[in-house]
């Protein structure tokens, strides 16, 4: 069975950072793109950051462009994101996601077909 376990969400305030994990189990990941999407309350999930099968392409929403790094150490089987300089605005429960294919990154969540059970982050002003 497939598991994909995030965790490292908190309360921080504007400005801080946190690191959040994604560790996977069942199968490995390393020939596979994999991403983060976030959900806030209210509002449909939206895409934050993927990363293809070997770390060397990333691609990040615009909102986030800066501020956080995707990343991934594929003899753990685990994806990261590092999130600084927080605004209330990321406030979220954080998914990871992984995919089935071998190739590419993807900003969409239909291309992924593995999720996480989500983490909350909350940023407070």
């Amino acid at each position: 069975q497939v598991q994909l376990v995030e965790s490292g969400g908190g309360l921080v305030q504007a400005g801080g950072s946190l690191r959040l994990s994604c560790a996977a189990s069942g199968r490995t990941f390393n020939s596979n793109p994999m991403a983060w999407f976030r959900q806030a309350p209210g509002k449909e999930r939206e895409f934050v950051a993927t990363i293809s099968w070997s770390g060397g392409s990333t691609d990040y929403a615009d909102s986030v462009k800066g501020r956080f790094t995707i990343s991934r150490d594929n003899a753990k089987n685990t994806v990261y994101l590092q999130m600084h300089s927080l605004k209330p605005e990321d406030t979220a429960v954080y998914y990871c996601a992984a995919s089935r294919r071998t190739y590419g990154l993807g900003s969409a969540a239909y291309q992924y077909n593995y999720w996480g059970q989500g983490t909350q982050v909350t940023v407070s002003s």
